[in-house]
């Protein structure tokens, strides 16, 4: 079996790692105005070439900087977006409670955060992510910059979460107007990303994962709109999204359900009800899927799962310190390959080679991180390396 020479690689992670307590320290410093913007930044980069230092002795080809420089996985686009504005204390009312962390956080009597909603016409002004791939640039070797990836937002983040009230009727009349100038925005950052050098982009969408759970589609459908319907919306905006993309830049969609802080998921269901128009109508070149627990569902949605398109198997939970038994995930890995192969007609060895591996989620997606420690997440991907060697030559 031949090694993969470009992303996503044998041995994959999802981006987020735990941050050390020095830098949240510093960030709480940085919020109450003890130190300087450039304190906040020597103290960033001194835990990034630790997490770089890290993911190479872990034996990972794709390096992130860990999401060290935000707060949450999905900060940096609609917050440098002109037409977005923050609303730090927002009214329920503007929620859309059948959204599984929406309902998650009013059942346990919480307030969801500060969000963001469209007042004005959209306009890409400033990269919000450009930044961190110069900054992570300066911190690798040359030769590791083509692999480095870089994770970005959803392009329908706010609009699932709030509906209509996502944005102004008297600025977009129409949710399709709205999302053709998010699209145009998400075109000029991938264009402005590859220029500068990227080419490895890991778009995180728990959003799709939750089409997946019978609470939130039936909620929908009490409030009137067709879940089908706006997933088909949502898949023509992301190919809005992505249709200027460059052949060379890997797109890779991670869908997941969920990954609060302290190891908390949201919701649950197998990709069976999404995965045709899934694996077949958007146009990236590989799926990160959760696959660690059952409530993701079964591996029969891969059967959908077209020749030309790669699956990162997330088998391993980033949850939990407990590691998983090598041996049973190398059989996992060879029966998912299997139900491949009913899809397409190609042998199992084929359908392998269009399977990598990785945890289910970041460690991180939340700066405060996953219940376990920093070993922990190293033996994790450890694991992954070892898995990786066990299946393929030369991985």
């Amino acid at each position: 079996m031949q090694a993969r020479r470009a992303p996503p690689f044998r041995a994959e992670h999802l981006g987020s790692l735990l941050r050390p307590d020095y830098l949240l320290q510093a960030r709480r410093e940085f919020d109450k105005k003890e130190i300087t913007q450039e304190k906040l930044r020597e103290t960033e980069d001194r835990a990034i070439v630790e997490a770089v230092n890290m993911q190479r002795e872990a034996g990972i080809k794709s390096i992130t900087d860990g999401e060290y420089r935000r707060h949450m996985f999905c900060d940096g686009f609609f917050d440098f977006l002109e037409g977005f504005e923050e609303v730090p204390n927002p009214p329920l009312s503007i929620f859309k409670l059948y959204v599984p962390d929406i309902h998650a956080f009013v059942a346990n009597n919480t307030q969801p955060a500060a969000t963001t909603l469209c007042t004005g016409k959209i306009k890409h002004v400033k990269s919000g992510y450009l930044p961190q791939f110069e900054a992570l640039k300066a911190l690798v070797h040359p030769e590791e910059v083509k692999n480095i990836k870089l994770t970005l937002a959803a392009p329908e983040w706010f609009h699932l979460r709030h509906g209509e009230h996502a944005f102004k009727p008297e600025v977009y009349p129409d949710r399709e107007d709205y999302f053709n100038d998010i699209a145009a925005a998400y075109r000029q950052e991938l264009a402005i990303l590859y220029d500068a050098g990227c080419r490895s982009v890991q778009i995180d969408d728990p959003l799709l994962a939750y089409f997946c759970a019978i609470s939130m589609r039936e909620g929908m459908k009490e409030e009137g709109e067709d879940p089908d319907v706006l997933l088909d919306a949502y898949i023509r905006l992301y190919n809005n999204c992505l249709a200027a993309r460059q052949p060379d830049m890997t797109i890779g969609l991670h869908l997941c359900r969920g990954n609060f802080r302290h190891s908390i998921h949201f919701s649950e269901g197998g990709y069976d009800v999404i995965a045709t128009k899934l694996f077949n109508e958007v146009n990236v070149d590989c799926y990160y899927l959760e696959y660690d627990t059952e409530r993701a569902g079964t591996f029969e949605p891969l059967q959908h799962v077209p020749r030309h398109k790669t699956i990162v198997l997330g088998l391993i939970t980033s949850k939990f310190p407990q590691l998983e038994d090598e041996q049973l995930l190398k059989e996992r890995v060879l029966h998912a390959a299997k139900v491949m192969t009913r899809g397409t007609g190609e042998s199992e060895e084929e359908a392998l080679q269009r399977i990598c591996i990785s945890p289910q989620c970041g460690f991180a997606s939340h700066e405060e991180g996953n219940l376990l420690t920093a070993q922990d997440m190293k033996n994790k991907l450890q694991l992954v390396r070892k898995l990786a060697n066990n299946i393929w030559e030369d991985a």
